[in-house]
């Protein structure tokens, strides 16, 4: 079974060596497709050794598969009584204003939920290279952490957690 199964994959390349492909035992880079196996590097630089029959039954995500647009989301959750029409804009100018975010699909704020811990957010952009997606993310992170502390928008603090005033 993992041989014909590895015949298919062979033929109807679902999937590919460097692709980004999530299954339910990990996620990781194709590295290297047998007869009987393949082999998936984790993002922590295990290797992964699924078989074929696996691959051909099961669903798999593949990241990569027709190109590596992707997106990326980073979540946030500021105080209750923020300005949500200012947590937006600040959002909006830190997605227009990092180079490796797409223009088309257009970026997206929205507006997720409104807690006990204050009120989250969430920024979605588009990539040209989701391998690069966490990175962009955390940079994303870092301007967002700039702007808000530019502008008075303070990130919310779990509810029951004391906060040590500031001299």
């Amino acid at each position: 079974n993992n041989f014909v199964s590895g015949l298919i994959i062979l033929a109807e390349r679902p999937i590919r060596v460097g692709d980004w492909v999530a299954l339910p035992d990990g996620e990781g880079v194709v590295r290297r497709i047998n007869v009987r196996s393949t082999e998936i590097e984790t993002f922590d630089a295990c290797t992964i050794i699924i078989p074929n029959l696996s691959l051909v039954t099961e669903p798999v995500r593949n990241w990569t598969h027709s190109d590596n647009i992707g997106r990326v989301a980073v979540s946030l959750t500021v105080e209750i009584g923020s300005e949500p029409e200012l947590v937006q804009k600040l959002l909006m100018e830190a997605a227009r204003s990092h180079p490796r975010v797409l223009t088309a699909p257009a970026a997206s704020v929205l507006l997720t939920d409104i807690g006990l811990n204050g009120l989250v957010f969430s920024l979605r952009v588009f990539v040209s290279d989701i391998m690069t997606g966490s990175q962009i993310a955390s940079e994303l992170r870092f301007a967002i952490l700039q702007a808000f502390a530019e502008n008075g928008i303070n990130i919310a603090q779990p509810v029951g957690v004391m906060q040590t005033p500031k001299s």
